[in-house]
């Protein structure tokens, strides 16, 4: 079968296409034909050689696919059924575990860029019947971790106000989440275009952060010097402080993302004396994503893909990805 996997060496071009016998699925394994895949900025790190790899790595931990066979024992799934990978394969339920850290597709374990995978079948779940398979597979890391932010960590009730950064996988997703949920959602972005396209979704407010720099004080200004009642923070370092600036007192900021950098100074004042809650947040367990899916279905929503690439341009793709210029989730399909 084919394959993608990196060398040694850090870099995208490090990614090469590769023949690898196809896996015979064993107890308690599904063999999973992957349709297709999605990217996210953290495969950038990857592409990077962060953290260094020391044998070669195939990446990616989002994908969607069709069942072809399954090993002895298998009651979960069955042949032919449309499932999605989850991102940390042995997290099913409860809290994030350092063994989970460790079953984490395309980091720490052999990711999804391959015509098949052998997976456990707690490592799967069954894909929202109204979705595509390219739809299906935006969902294990950027929708999980948008709902699990709002749901879990924050519990986003209607009438909150809610702030979303740019318009990248995680944003759109928390964007059409927190709408489903009755939120007000505020958007930022570099793109007056991309603004209107948020506000076609659901966003009742947009922002122009390169027009206009302080966009923090605009966000007290929408909400009448209160502030936001959840920030889905995926900026970091650059602008958790205009973050703590826009949120109400005891707001929630669900840190999913650094895009602007790993280093920085950053003053916690803010924390202690509005009372803020700042939580990392990392995808979420099997059970999140199948309640996830669950309104999914119920609501009918579609996950927004900007672009979809073939099988043959898998770097192409993270090339695009790197550059920014998405609305929404970049694809490949296998």
């Amino acid at each position: 079968m084919r394959v993608y996997q990196y060398g040694a060496a850090p870099g995208i071009d490090s990614l090469h296409q590769a023949e690898r016998p196809t896996p015979a699925p064993a107890a308690g394994q599904v063999l999973l034909r992957v349709r297709a895949v999605s990217l996210n900025y953290k495969d950038l790190f990857m592409a990077r050689g962060i953290p260094p790899r020391t044998q070669p790595l195939i990446p990616i931990s989002d994908g969607a696919g069709e069942v072809v066979e399954t090993g002895p024992g298998v009651t979960r799934v069955k042949a032919g059924d449309r499932v999605a990978a989850i991102v940390a394969q042995s997290w099913v339920a409860g809290r994030l575990t350092e063994s989970a850290l460790r079953s984490v597709l395309g980091t720490s374990i052999d990711g999804m860029l391959a015509e098949y995978v052998a997976l456990s079948e707690e490592g799967v779940v069954p894909v929202p019947a109204n979705l595509s398979d390219e739809e299906a597979a935006t969902l294990p890391c950027a929708a999980v971790t948008a709902w699990n932010a709002l749901t879990g960590h924050a519990a986003v009730k209607a009438d909150d106000t809610v702030l979303v950064q740019g318009s990248g996988g995680v944003s759109i997703f928390a964007l059409q989440f927190a709408t489903l949920l009755g939120a007000r959602v505020i958007a930022t972005s570099s793109s007056d275009q991309k603004l209107e396209r948020m506000r076609a979704l659901g966003a009742a407010a947009g922002i122009n952060y390169k027009t206009t720099p302080a966009w923090e004080e605009e966000v007290l200004r929408l909400t009448g010097g209160r502030g936001v009642d959840h920030v889905v923070e995926v900026g970091g370092a650059g602008t958790l402080e205009k973050s703590f600036r826009a949120s109400r007192l005891r707001a929630t900021i669900s840190l999913v993302g650094v895009l602007t950098g790993l280093e920085g100074t950053v003053n916690p004042l803010p924390v202690l004396t509005k009372g803020l809650r700042l939580q990392g947040s990392t995808v979420g367990p099997r059970e999140v994503f199948e309640d996830m899916n669950r309104a999914i279905t119920q609501h009918g929503l579609r996950p927004v893909i900007d672009r979809v690439f073939p099988f043959e341009e898998a770097r192409e793709a993270l090339r695009y990805l790197e550059s920014g210029a998405h609305f929404g989730k970049v694809v490949i399909r296998v």
